[in-house]
């Protein structure tokens, strides 16, 4: 045997021996990185069902105080950002959605654990004061940052796979959704859904999954809705549904890319000075949440999920001045989601469709309304279709739901060509590249791109 022949030899047999320990350690990263984010996201629901709770109080014995505490709220918010942690602003999935695209950055601050804990604090910040912004937006960005620290803690090479991963987790354990989660990553995140990141995606989902439900319990996150609709009502409503919530969606979207890129003189000004634009917005959004009576203050969980359990008389002005509300946030450039509001969004428009088919189900037009506005937001209308089955128990509907989703998303696509998330990812993916070569990568953790 030459020495060429042995040295292959000892080559192949060391590659034998090290495959089970490099399988073993990326197990042990995505379990003991599911299991960390899914207590992170319960943590983060607490405290800002809390930082919520907090805001009522207050609005309740002094309901005009929001016309300072607001601006104020949303101007400290956004210098604290500017100065601490810049790629937390906004919601956080584009900030996945870029670092899968380019890899390296994901060690860099944009999925950086300290950036991805300011972004939930200055998450819960803004809902103290009553910004109009959701939870899982953060969620799915720390959720990615925990995925990147667990690997790099067992030195398992970095992939998009990792970082769809987490994100896929953090949606599921954000909604108690475990289908959507998946769903989310095939739509959203991954532009090729290979069948390794297909496996690494469904452990860590199950695993995030299973420590949600152990604490927190198998709860339907917007209540039980049962109720039905007449084929001949499907036919009538979802085509509504689906023009009225893909037009306002794609508006939405249309409206906050361009607020992204601006292009505009005097808006252009306003946002070369960030505190004094989040300030401008702040107080819009207290002047909408005063003059709603504090409908549109937070999430909108509440008021979402009395129109769905019909127990809510809310105003049929909800869905438009929440979307005000929700674009004035989203503009600011605080940290927040969209997810929660554009559902609540949604909910408001069906509630005041539901006013021209009195004979029908008001809670299950509520329903196609939220699906309508909400795929007219994400262009995802598996995603859309699996949470709000999901999230409501609503398994009649499914069929009425993806009719309307599909033409949502058609009209969507018309009144704003561009994937909401993708287009915002744009600006991370510009910043990464004007960084020094190699300054955001580990040189201690290789890179694998793609699977």
């Amino acid at each position: 045997m030459t020495r060429k022949d042995l040295t292959s030899f000892v080559s192949r047999w060391t590659a034998r021996l090290s495959d089970p320990f490099d399988a073993a350690r990326r197990r042990a990263a995505t379990a003991i990185g599911a299991v960390s984010l899914g207590l992170v996201a319960i943590l983060f629901a607490m405290m800002g069902d809390q930082a919520q709770t907090t805001f009522s109080h207050v609005v309740e014995r002094q309901p005009y105080l929001p016309l300072i505490i607001t601006p104020l709220g949303f101007a400290l918010v956004a210098w604290l950002t500017q100065r601490l942690a810049p790629t937390a602003r906004g919601s956080g999935i584009p900030q996945v959605i870029a670092a899968g695209k380019n890899v390296e950055i994901a060690y860099g601050t944009l999925l950086s654990l300290p950036t991805a804990l300011l972004k939930l604090a200055f998450t819960v910040l803004i809902l103290c004061v009553g910004g109009s912004v959701g939870r899982e937006g953060p969620t799915v960005q720390v959720s990615a940052a925990i995925m990147v620290l667990w690997h790099r803690v067992f030195h398992v090479p970095m992939s998009s796979g990792v970082l769809i991963a987490g994100g896929a987790a953090g949606v599921a354990a954000a909604f108690n959704t475990p289908l959507a989660g998946v769903a989310f990553a095939i739509e959203e995140l991954a532009a090729a859904f290979e069948q390794r990141v297909a496996i690494l995606v469904m452990a860590a989902v199950v695993v995030s999954g299973l420590v949600s439900l152990g604490i927190a319990g198998d709860y339907v996150y917007f209540g039980v809705m049962r109720d039905t609709l007449t084929v001949g009502s499907v036919v009538l409503i979802a085509p509504v549904a689906g023009i009225v919530g893909g037009a306002a969606g794609g508006l939405f979207s249309r409206l906050l890319l361009a607020a992204s890129r601006g292009g505009i003189g005097w808006y252009d000004r306003l946002r070369s000075r960030p505190v004094l634009l989040a300030l401008t917005c702040g107080l819009l959004v207290a002047l909408v949440g005063v003059g709603s009576g504090g409908l549109t203050w937070g999430t909108g969980y509440e008021t979402t999920r009395g129109l769905i359990e019909d127990t809510n008389e809310s105003s049929p002005l909800f869905g438009p001045l929440k979307f005000i509300a929700t674009l004035a946030t989203a503009v600011s450039g605080v940290p927040g989601g969209i997810f929660a509001p554009s559902l609540a969004v949604g909910a408001g428009f069906g509630h005041l469709m539901s006013y021209a088919f009195p004979d029908d189900s008001t809670a299950a037009i509520v329903l196609l309304g939220m699906i309508g506005y909400f795929v007219g937001v994400v262009r995802a209308p598996l995603t859309a279709v699996i949470i709000l089955m999901e999230t409501t128990a609503s398994r009649g509907m499914i069929l009425p739901l993806f009719l309307t989703a599909l033409i949502a998303d058609g009209i969507s696509k018309i009144v704003c060509p561009e994937k909401l998330y993708h287009g915002l990812s744009r600006a991370f993916l510009a910043t990464a590249r004007t960084e020094p070569p190699g300054s955001a990568q580990d040189p201690a953790l290789p890179i694998r791109d793609k699977t």
